[in-house]
């Protein structure tokens, strides 16, 4: 899971969804199924998440997505496991890492 997003203060639905590589409704749904989710409204009702929104959703994806975790088993480990944001941006980071390894052998190899 390597969401790539620039900083900024809120992105849009859209944006949100093109990063994780999921559909807006996806997005929706689990804004509904997770309290955790809680983007910005305006007037017209279009959505804007924050940079805490997307450490979220980070965490939802990889129970969900990368685990197979079903929701409801995904509201309980983010219930009872603490320190799970940290493990999750740890397996980020390596990620990033593994990526570049690659690049770099691809290189030597040619």
């Amino acid at each position: 899971m390597n969401v790539q997003l620039p900083e900024k203060l809120y992105y849009s639905i859209g944006e949100v969804a093109q990063a994780f590589n999921v559909n807006t409704s996806l997005i929706r749904f689990w804004e509904k199924e997770f309290d955790s989710i809680s983007p910005k409204k305006n007037k017209k009702g279009d959505r804007f998440f924050t940079p805490k929104d997307i450490e979220n959703l980070k965490i939802i994806y990889y129970l969900v997505k990368e685990k197979g975790y079903t929701l409801e088993g995904a509201k309980v480990v983010l219930q009872t496991q603490k320190n799970l944001p940290k493990k999750v941006e740890i397996i980020s980071r390596l990620e990033l890492v593994k990526e570049e390894l690659l690049k770099l052998k691809e290189l030597l190899d040619d």
